[in-house]
């Protein structure tokens, strides 16, 4: 998902907030939850994007959806996005504060692909080598399984991708085999 800028910066506004009042942690856990409840609910997403709810149902839908579950600090912030008109970018804050707290720990995310769940000592493997590329991070790995691989594994930090897959070498050798260097008539 593309962040736009306006989410980033109500996002940093928010971090800063919860900078003040010593909440970071909280935060984070509620916009997590937000974001979580955001991306599984398409019910959810329609109604913050909708221009005929009025705001102050979207409050009240909102307030039961996340009542008692998140922080007076995230509570406040989501009333003033509905005020503002903001409700519908609610999901890509929530993201984009993901990326303000990993950006202002110093954590960095790697996603990971393989076509069979990482057991231990791969885990550590890619832990060691993502290591190695970017020292002094924290690393989060965030493991998926697509069978589509066949063997080995991709791994994404940001926009820097290593792809040590099977099919990925398949492909290649397809490629080299078109280049025939074989001429008929010799």
């Amino acid at each position: 998902m593309n962040i736009s800028p306006v989410a980033y910066r109500y996002a940093r506004s928010l971090m800063q907030l919860a900078q003040e009042h010593g909440a970071v942690d909280t935060v984070r856990d509620d916009l997590r939850l937000v974001a979580d409840v955001a991306g599984a609910s398409r019910d959810l997403q329609v109604m913050l994007k909708s221009p005929v709810i009025k705001a102050d149902s979207k409050l009240k839908v909102l307030g039961r959806v996340f009542g008692g579950q998140i922080g007076r600090i995230s509570e406040r912030f989501i009333n003033i996005l509905v005020r503002k008109g903001r409700e519908d970018m609610l999901p890509e804050i929530a993201q984009a504060f993901q990326e303000v707290y990993r950006q202002a720990n110093n954590i960095l995310l790697a996603e990971v692909r393989s076509a069979a769940p990482l057991n231990a000592e791969a885990r550590a493997q890619v832990l060691r080598m993502v290591e190695k590329r970017h020292p002094g991070k924290k690393i989060t790995l965030n493991e998926s399984v697509d069978p589509a691989l066949i063997g080995g594994a991709v791994v994404r930090i940001g926009d820097e991708q290593i792809d040590a897959s099977v099919s990925r070498r398949l492909g290649d050798l397809r490629r080299k085999f078109s280049e025939n260097p074989y001429i008929p008539g010799f």
